[in-house]
């Protein structure tokens, strides 16, 4: 073990330059795979990123709804409906029966 350990510090002594080299590579190598724009950071961010659109596009889609929802509420059977289901009110002549769920 001592001869292999002395033979390895021998070689480094005698390629200075070539160990140096390797070394700053093997830096470099590290760097670019976990740096802060490295390899493993830019999956990261792809991966939020298709999250982020994911969200976007169900936003988008929401506003959408909200939008036709808005132009329809001019309607005077869409404010009936909403009137009914949502605040039970119900006309002179009806009695209204509400049902709710044991569930919760």
């Amino acid at each position: 073990m001592k001869q292999v350990l002395s033979d390895i510090w021998a070689y480094v002594l005698s390629h200075p330059k070539k160990i140096f080299l390797l070394a700053l590579a093997g830096v470099l190598v590290l760097w670019v795979i976990f740096g802060n724009y490295g390899v493993v950071a830019r999956f990261r961010m792809e991966a939020e990123n298709r999250m982020l659109r994911e969200l976007q596009e169900q936003e988008e889609l929401k506003i959408i709804e909200n939008t036709r929802k808005i132009r329809s509420a001019d309607n005077p059977e869409t404010i009936e409906k909403i009137a009914r289901e949502k605040y039970n009110f119900s006309k002179d002549d009806e009695t209204l029966f509400i049902i709710e769920d044991k569930k919760k």
